[in-house]
């Protein structure tokens, strides 16, 4: 099982929990994080300038089984992308066990 943690805009939240439920991910963690980018400039907005180092992000957290992992990354790359700067990142990391605490299912039987 693999855990895959994607910070995305919030802007493109709605079309990547779209996407995922499309590909039968109808279960994951999400919220709201604050962090600071590569982008060093301000912008300028009616005359007042706002720092882009602290930036307003969704945060979604999703375990998938080994042969389900390619296609949910790719659904998240795809669904996310803008080809713009701050387009946000992706982790995947190794989980050893889950546990569905209901039903005491453990293993891939505990997400699906």
């Amino acid at each position: 099982m693999k855990k895959i943690e994607a910070v995305i805009r919030k802007s493109k939240f709605d079309e990547v929990k779209e996407a995922l439920h499309k590909i039968e991910v109808n279960f994951f963690t999400y919220w709201d994080v604050t962090g600071v980018g590569n982008e060093q400039q301000g912008h300028v907005y009616r005359g007042i300038t706002y720092s882009t180092t602290d930036i307003q992000r969704r945060y979604i957290s999703v375990v998938v089984s080994d042969p389900f992992l390619e296609k949910t990354v790719d659904t998240i790359l795809e669904a996310a992308s803008t080809g713009m700067v701050g387009d946000g990142k992706i982790f995947v990391s190794d989980i050893q066990e889950t546990y569905r605490i209901r039903t005491k299912e453990k293993g891939t039987d505990a997400i699906n």
